[in-house]
């Protein structure tokens, strides 16, 4: 039901009339020091594409690659202790996976949900007047350069790391009980290259107020210090045809709204009469609600997507 056509979070396959399955996987390189919250964020991080096409998540297999050298061993039983706690916390079994061994750790999950095949969340069904809202701040692909370069605090990385760790189950499940009109989650390709897919596939344009968009303190500071990932410069570049910044939108911010995430929060796309709702709700469980923009009618194929303005 659905493929990489759309570039959707996650596969969609039907069993049956009631069923369809919902598949994805991801992994990575270690995005903090913390071997057991390296464990932790990839579950986390794993996890979100089945929420954010609306399903259930059910079980999960492990994917590890770690030095064949004992000495590493210790620390490859915390990180998968992080995974096993997570998915603990998600309510989600490990029925099995695989392991090879490799020079540098990667790590992270094959994830299967389920969804009724009418409620499907995916990337074709955003609508003129949605709004626009975000749950979690936007930075940490920047902050994670500036803890690899020694120019974060304690502070900063244990809130970095508490908003990566952070299942979006809650969020998720909000937005069902809400009724909205689809949602994806921001990872790789940061806050715009994540909307331009939805646009894209929905053939409609949005709205955005960079004003309003929430960003890690030390992220700023950081872009400003010009401590950034390549792979938000090549976000940046590879968006730019889709997006018109107003000239009152700092470079720092837009370099900020193209930044690689790693287990971001959701970009929910709420028709407007319940975006209130949605956000008292939200609220209500300490989640971030932040309504950054609205989408618009779409024009000619090929024209800009995103306007962004202070």
């Amino acid at each position: 039901m659905v493929g990489s056509n759309n570039a959707d979070d996650a596969g969609v396959y039907r069993i049956s009339d009631e069923v369809a399955v919902v598949l994805t996987t991801d992994f990575f390189t270690p995005i903090v020091d913390d071997p057991y919250w390296f464990g932790a964020i990839s579950a986390a991080n794993a996890l979100s594409d089945v929420w954010a096409m609306g399903a259930r998540a059910l079980v999960a297999l492990n994917i590890a690659m770690f030095p064949s050298q004992p000495e590493f061993f210790p620390t490859l039983q915390k990180v998968m202790q992080g995974g096993i706690d997570k998915m603990a916390e998600a309510g989600v079994s490990i029925i099995g996976g695989h392991t090879i061994r490799d020079k540098e750790p990667k790590f992270g999950y094959t994830v299967m949900g389920i969804v009724h095949p009418d409620r499907i969340l995916d990337n074709t069904k955003a609508r003129p007047g949605d709004a626009l809202i975000l749950t979690k701040k936007i930075g940490t692909g920047i902050i994670s350069t500036g803890v690899k370069r020694g120019k974060c605090s304690s502070p900063v990385i244990d809130e970095f790391t508490h908003s990566m760790a952070t299942l979006n189950k809650r969020a998720a499940e909000i937005m069902l009980e809400v009724g909205v009109s689809t949602a994806t989650d921001i990872t790789g390709f940061g806050l715009i290259g994540h909307l331009h897919e939805v646009l894209a596939a929905s053939r409609c344009r949005a709205g955005i107020h960079a004003g309003r968009v929430p960003f890690f303190d030390d992220a700023v500071r950081l872009t400003r210090e010009n401590i950034v990932p390549g792979g938000t410069f090549g976000n940046l570049k590879n968006y730019a045809p889709a997006v018109a910044w107003s000239g009152d939108v700092p470079e720092y911010e837009q370099i900020l709204m193209n930044d690689a995430q790693t287990s971001g929060g959701l970009l929910i796309f709420v028709p407007a009469e319940k975006k209130d709702a949605l956000a008292a709700a939200l609220g209500k469980e300490g989640i971030l609600a932040a309504h950054i923009g609205d989408i618009t009618e779409g024009g000619a194929e090929g024209a800009i997507r995103i306007f962004v303005e202070r």
